[in-house]
Order: structure tokens, then C-alpha cells, then sequence
């Protein structure tokens, strides 16, 4: 693909991606009158008022804030969208689909964060940019910079526009078992989360840093041969990058 065909196809995802956010937004909006007007008619009926009062690349993954976030991004979900509960779903990968489960529970922050992303597209058509094969045994995902273009060797820095933390369901022993779901970040910053995440294909120990683990939100419940097969495949030689570009068709979450 021509670099100005690179450039067309960024500047159409990029424009659908502001429609999708202005959309989820106008939504959000939507949601918080309703149940502004819901507390107001209990108020009027009861007489009641109530006070409501995840360098570079380190070690499984260290994604920097997007210097140029996209439009209308800028709001951490809240954690009370994961509804303590068991989140189930899929990842459709170019290469297959990943069957997953998430724990509300557990990781409200991350799960809350990655329901919402997922149902806004946010996921959608991204590459992961990132599959390491000694020590720790990991495909990273979620940087909308990494785009679906061929011969394109970019991700590892973007994110949604915001950063969260603190690091949620870290294992006390370091130990990522096959099949972890766990988010990506900063090394020795806790609250430097944002869309990257990393899928385990082989049990890993990642040594926690100043700042602790990392956080596991979610497992592969099915697809794991998937997962395998991209690991087999290998890297480019002299990188972290998959030898075939994975991407992101698509995120399904209920």
C-alpha cells in the first residue's frame, strides 16, 4: 500500500473514529439527563434528597499517552459500568476469534474501560503491534496507532486520550498463567493505564516493578490454538512485530 493510500485509509478510520465517539458521547449525555430526571421525580415523591456522596516496551507492556488523542476521548469510564459481574464475549482476530471472559468484580476500572472501548469500536481494525518470545510470552494489543495498513511497523504508544489506574487483581506470585487478559502500562506507574492490553499464550512471570503488577481483568475461554498459531508463526526478524499483521476485526462484548 502507497503512503498516500496509508494516509487516506488513517484519515477515514480517524474520521469514523470521531463519528463513533460523538455518537457514544451525544449517548452518555443522553444517559446521565434520564437518570438526572429519574432522581429528580423520586426526589419530588419522596421528599427524600440522597448525597451520592492500564522504557516503551517494559516488560509485558509500556505504552505512552498518544501525544494527539482522538476528538472527544478524554473520560475515564466508571468503574460502577463493570456491574460486579461476569462479562463474557469475543475477539475476532484476522487470523481467528478468541473466545473471552471478563471479571467485573475483580478489575471493575479495566473491565468497565475495556466494555466501553469495545462497544464504541474502539478496537476495531487495530493491529497488535507486539508479540514477545523469550522470558515472557505475550501478544499486545490496543493502540489505535497501530493501524490494519501493511508494511506499517508503528504501535506501541497510542491510547485513548486518558490514563487510569490504580492496578487492579495483580497475582501476588507474578505469575500470568496462559490465557491472562491483563493490561498494559507504564513500568513504575500504576496509574498509567489506558487501551493496551496483552493476551498470554504461554504462562509467564513478570516481575512486579515499584509500582506493583499488572492487571488481569479478563481469560481466553476458547481460541487459544488462535493465539498459538500467531506465536508460531514468529516475528520479523530484529523486532517485536508479528511476521503476519493481527488485527482487530472486531470486539463483542455482553
Amino acid at each position: 500500500m502507497s503512503t498516500k493510500s496509508e494516509r487516506e485509509y488513517e484519515r477515514r478510520r480517524y474520521e469514523k473514529w470521531q463519528e463513533r465517539q460523538t455518537k457514544a458521547q451525544a449517548r452518555r449525555h443522553r444517559q446521565r439527563v434520564i437518570a438526572g430526571s429519574i432522581v429528580a421525580a423520586l426526589v419530588l415523591t419522596t421528599g427524600v434528597v440522597a448525597a451520592l456522596a492500564l522504557t516503551n516496551d517494559e516488560p509485558a507492556a509500556n505504552p505512552t499517552p498518544s501525544a494527539t488523542p482522538p476528538a472527544n476521548s478524554t473520560e475515564v469510564p466508571d468503574p460502577s459500568l463493570a456491574q460486579d459481574r461476569t462479562w463474557t464475549g469475543s475477539i475476532a482476530l484476522s487470523q481467528g476469534e478468541l473466545g473471552i471472559e471478563l471479571d467485573g468484580a475483580a478489575a471493575p476500572q479495566a473491565v468497565a474501560n475495556f466494555v466501553t472501548l469495545a462497544g464504541e469500536g474502539y478496537f476495531d481494525t487495530t493491529k497488535c503491534h507486539r508479540l514477545t518470545e523469550e522470558g515472557i510470552f505475550v501478544l499486545q494489543c490496543g493502540d489505535p496507532t497501530a493501524l490494519g495498513v501493511a508494511d506499517t511497523n508503528t504501535g506501541g504508544t497510542g491510547g485513548p486520550g486518558y490514563t487510569w489506574g490504580p492496578i487492579e487483581n495483580a497475582p501476588a506470585d507474578n505469575v500470568y498463567p496462559a490465557g491472562t487478559i491483563a493490561m498494559a502500562r507504564t513500568g513504575d506507574d500504576g496509574s498509567s493505564m489506558g487501551s493496551q492490553f496483552f493476551l498470554v499464550y504461554e504462562d509467564s512471570p513478570i516481575p512486579a516493578d515499584s509500582a506493583g503488577g499488572y492487571t488481569v481483568f479478563g481469560h481466553i475461554t476458547s481460541g487459544m490454538d488462535v493465539l498459538q498459531a500467531i506465536a508460531d508463526a514468529g516475528t520479523v526478524e530484529g523486532t517485536q512485530v508479528p511476521v503476519s499483521d493481527v488485527i482487530i476485526e472486531g470486539v463483542n462484548i455482553q
